[in-house]
């Protein structure tokens, strides 16, 4: 590993347990991103459930992520998040609204799950594991990690096996439901599966994040360099002015020997 490789040393003062649950947090959403994942749907169950109304249900579900990403632009807070949340119910909505079946509603969501849980997979099975692409920008390390750090990667390839094995499982309880169960019952495991894979997924990620080599900030280095080319720069204009001065002090002199 080169000079360049070794990790900042503003990594190295930082607890990496600290930095790493810091970096998670950013790029998952934290609890409030949990919380805007889970109450569209929770809402949709809900009342359907008392009601078996789809319509009702649906609009119900969409006017609140709606909600949740105005309170976020008046908070002038990052609406990733609760973008993401409005364009999964949305679908959710004109696919059960098209087929007339209030279980449709859940069917992107679970398509994408099984879609995420696969690029998971072979995503690392290809070398570059999904989550390094997720969460280099956030370490700052960006594709550092891919050649640089063996460690890291190693720890990304890690948890991007285990995210994707348990979106897998989640799947493999979801879909059978799909089919055999009626819309509230699936709605409700539904609800039931939405945040425990997911902490326990964030959770090895950090375990697997926090025993993982520092990453390598690469913004930190390019700013060095740019600093460094600058001072070679300034040194190199120094120098010259230097010389130029030398030479017509040297000139000077001869000239003031005539003229006396």
């Amino acid at each position: 590993m080169t000079s360049l490789d070794k990790p900042t040393e503003a990594a190295q003062q930082d607890d990496p347990r600290a930095v790493t649950e810091a970096a998670l947090f950013e790029a998952f959403g934290g609890v409030r991103g949990m919380v805007e994942t889970v109450v569209p749907g929770l809402l949709f169950v809900t009342i359907y459930t008392i009601n078996k109304d789809l319509h009702m249900s649906a609009i119900a579900a969409l006017a609140v992520s709606l909600v949740l990403v105005v309170v976020r632009l008046a908070m002038k807070d990052t609406v990733k998040h609760a973008f993401s949340g409005v364009f999964g119910v949305a679908f959710g909505v004109v696919f059960a609204m098209m087929t007339g079946n209030a279980k449709d509603f859940y069917l992107p969501g679970m398509l994408y799950t099984l879609g995420l849980s696969l690029a998971y997979i072979i995503t690392t099975l290809c070398g570059v594991p999904l989550l390094g692409l997720i969460l280099g920008p956030v370490f700052k390390e960006n594709l550092s990690w891919r050649t640089r750090n063996p460690g890291r990667k190693k720890a990304y390839a890690k948890a991007s096996y285990a995210w994707g094995l348990i979106l897998l499982a989640k799947c493999a309880i979801l879909f059978p439901l799909y089919w055999w169960a009626d819309t509230t019952q699936l709605g409700w495991v539904l609800i039931a599966l939405k945040i425990p894979p997911f902490l326990l997924a964030v959770w090895l990620t950090w375990v697997f994040l926090a025993k993982a080599p520092a990453p390598i900030d690469v913004f930190a280095e390019m700013e060095a360099e740019e600093k460094a080319a600058e001072s070679r720069a300034a040194e190199s204009k120094g120098a010259e002015s230097s010389g130029v001065a030398a030479t017509e002090s040297a000139d000077a002199g001869p000239r003031h020997r005539r003229d006396g």
